[in-house]
C-alpha cells in the first residue's frame, strides 16, 4: 500500500505524508476527478492511531471543501447558462428543489454525490444548508469506512499487498 500512494502522490505532486496528504486527497476526491480519499485516510490512522478524529476531521474538511466547489462551479454554470438561453425548470429540476440541501446529505456517494454538488449550485439552493448537510453526510461516511476498514486484521491488508504486487 505504501508504493501504491507513493505513486500517487508523486503523480499529481501532493505532500506524501502527514494530514496535508489527507486534506488533499479528500478535497480532490470531491470534485469530479475519480479518486478515492479512503486508502489514504485508511493509511494515516492506521500508522497514527492515536490522531483517529483529527484525520478524520480534516478529511471531512477536504471533502466539504471540495463539494463546495463543486457546488460553486455549478452556481457559475446556471449563471452562464442563462445568459446564454434562459432558465428551464425539467422534471428532475423540480425533484431536486423539491428535497432542497437535504439531499446532500447524499454528497458522499460515488458517481452521484459530485453531480448532486453541482445540482445545488445549478438550483441556487443557499449555500450554508448546503455546506452543514455536505458535512454531515461526509463526516457520517468517513467515520463509517474507517471503522468498517479497521475491523479487517492487519493480515488481510498485507496479504492484498502482495496479491497487487505492493510488498
Amino acid at each position: 500500500m505504501d508504493l501504491m500512494l507513493a505513486h500517487f502522490f508523486d503523480f499529481f505532486g501532493m505532500p506524501s505524508i502527514g494530514l496535508p496528504a489527507v486534506l488533499i486527497s479528500a478535497f480532490i476526491s470531491a470534485t469530479l476527478i475519480p479518486i478515492g480519499s479512503e486508502p489514504i485516510l485508511f493509511a494515516y490512522i492506521t500508522i497514527n492511531p492515536h490522531l483517529y478524529w483529527v484525520a478524520i476531521f480534516v478529511a471531512t474538511v477536504g471533502n466539504t471543501l471540495g463539494g463546495m466547489l463543486d457546488w460553486w462551479l455549478g452556481l457559475l454554470s446556471r449563471n452562464s447558462f442563462e445568459s446564454l438561453k434562459g432558465p428551464t425548470n425539467g422534471r428532475m429540476q423540480r425533484w431536486l428543489e423539491a428535497r432542497g440541501p437535504k439531499m446532500l446529505l447524499l454528497s458522499w456517494l460515488p458517481g452521484l454525490g459530485d453531480p448532486l454538488c453541482l445540482a445545488a449550485g445549478w438550483l441556487r439552493l443557499a449555500w450554508m444548508p448546503c455546506l452543514i448537510y455536505m458535512t454531515i453526510g461526509k463526516f457520517l461516511r468517513y467515520v463509517t469506512i474507517t471503522w468498517l476498514l479497521t475491523l479487517l486484521p492487519m493480515s488481510f491488508w498485507h496479504l492484498l499487498g502482495r496479491w497487487v504486487g505492493i510488498y
